[in-house]
């Protein structure tokens, strides 16, 4: 046994001292140095008799390596595989975040049901009948998934030796623990370590790893940041856990982009994988109503066609309110500074309330033509006509900006029934024979010219 040692680390970012201090000066916090117990030993966690060798890796030439596409294993769940870049890639290892309660044991334990390959669903937080409650409300009866409740490294891969499976999930990270750390579970050097050690087992086994992480209030991976840095993929699995829908992002992906998007929602059986989301964006209303306008708009590769509301009223108080949920604040205020100087509207005295249906946050500059109807038809208390839609980014000068992909955005409007969409007169159309029709306009006198003239 080597002789013990203790080092502090940094509870917020991992940064090791070799004595306490009370703020750290990589990320600038106070009381986040903690002292912890390091003791090695010198043997390896994961040893693969079978398939360790003594050679060494040999470099070769840039031309000599093998370009061939890495074949994925099919999740069997479409918006996973897309958001993952087609699927889970052998020997990968990858990290899934989020809020507590929010779905994340859930999906995968839904995903490790259906899967065809034999699955191994390690489980630090909950008891074997409570995981088997669960699954039976998902898929009563699987073949290839099994369940194992363990917290020691050891003991998980002396099981996974044993039945060798094809896919592994730990449920979570921050739960495990090795003998060869003297630290508590979940501390720096515990999940630094143990970490590590699934790498191990990953990339010599080419066996994929998925990871279930805690979050931090602040809404990042709890633990070091290395932890991001040592896996191939993370995801965030966010939403409202008052509302039924969660949403699948892509924060970092070594296997294919980082712009998807997938959406899902929450049933009493499970997850339900939503392949249209635009029916869940847009409101159905019998009659038309005053200040609301759909905007077309991309999340990755998908076009969605979302609905922004508008509500334009006389301020009560002495100064305006400007209020805005699932868009930018500051942009509403260039917006409404760009009406009143360009377009003349007076609604410097007028409280504005912006909302993004659906319980999403949109970035997209495509969608302020849809903001600028929306805030317009409220003002006038002129309800939009059906059928009419938005894309196109308002500039300073109150001219409308072309947006990118308008082609696959006119195609989406038209999939949907819409019959009107309003783009930038400068955008490069290639379409040709499409039902919907595309009116062209280059300031905003042009669009109210074209909806209340």
């Amino acid at each position: 046994m080597s002789k013990i040692k203790t080092s502090f680390f940094c509870q917020n970012c991992g940064t090791s001292y070799s004595k306490w201090q009370g703020q750290c000066y990589t990320c600038k916090e106070w009381n986040t140095i903690a002292e912890e117990i390091i003791q090695k030993e010198e043997k390896v966690a994961w040893k693969n008799s079978e398939k360790e060798t003594s050679k060494a890796a040999k470099p070769l030439r840039i031309k000599e390596i093998d370009s061939s596409q890495e074949i994925r294993l099919n999740t069997t769940d479409n918006e996973l595989n897309r958001v993952l870049g087609g699927g889970l890639v052998p020997g990968s290892l990858t990290l899934l975040g989020g809020e507590p309660g929010i779905g994340k044991s859930t999906l995968l334990l839904q995903i490790s049901l259906k899967l065809p390959y034999k699955t191994l669903y390690v489980s630090g937080e909950e008891s074997m009948k409570q995981i088997k409650m669960r699954a039976e409300r998902i898929i009563p009866n699987s073949e290839n998934c099994y369940i194992l409740t363990e917290t020691k490294t050891q003991n998980i891969f002396r099981q996974i030796s044993e039945m060798q499976p094809e896919i592994v999930i730990i449920d979570s990270i921050q739960t495990l623990h090795t003998d060869y750390i003297e630290s508590s579970a979940g501390s720096i050097s515990q999940i630094r370590e143990c970490t590590a050690e699934l790498i191990k087992f990953a990339k010599e086994t080419n066996t994929p790893v998925i990871l279930i992480g805690h979050i931090t209030k602040d809404g990042t991976i709890a633990g070091p940041k290395i932890l991001e840095h040592m896996v191939d993929t993370v995801l965030q699995f966010e939403g409202d856990r008052n509302h039924v829908y969660r949403i699948l992002r892509s924060l970092k992906n070594r296997f294919g982009s980082t712009a998807e998007l997938g959406i899902y929602e929450m049933l009493g059986n499970g997850l339900r994988e939503v392949e249209n989301p635009s029916e869940i964006l847009i409101s159905h209303k019998e009659e038309e109503l005053s200040g609301t306008a759909i905007a077309c708009t991309l999340e990755g590769m998908r076009p969605l066609m979302i609905e922004i509301q508008a509500l334009v009223s006389s301020a009560v108080y002495g100064t305006p309110q400007r209020s805005t949920t699932g868009y930018n604040a500051k942009r509403l205020n260039m917006i409404l500074a760009v009406l009143e100087k360009r377009a003349g509207f007076r609604l410097g005295t007028k409280d504005v309330f912006l909302n993004v249906t659906g319980g999403i946050s949109v970035d997209d500059t495509a969608i302020d033509l849809a903001v600028v109807a929306a805030i317009l038809s409220s003002n006038e208390d002129i309800a939009i006509e059906e059928g009419f839609c938005f894309a196109g980014e308002v500039g300073l000068s109150g001219e409308i900006r072309p947006v990118n992909r308008i082609d696959q955005r006119i195609q989406e409007a038209e999939k949907l029934g819409f019959t009107t969409i309003l783009v930038s007169k400068h955008n490069k159309i290639s379409l040709k024979n499409t039902k919907i029709k595309v009116v062209l306009v280059s300031k905003i006198e042009d669009v109210v010219s074209e909806l209340f003239g």
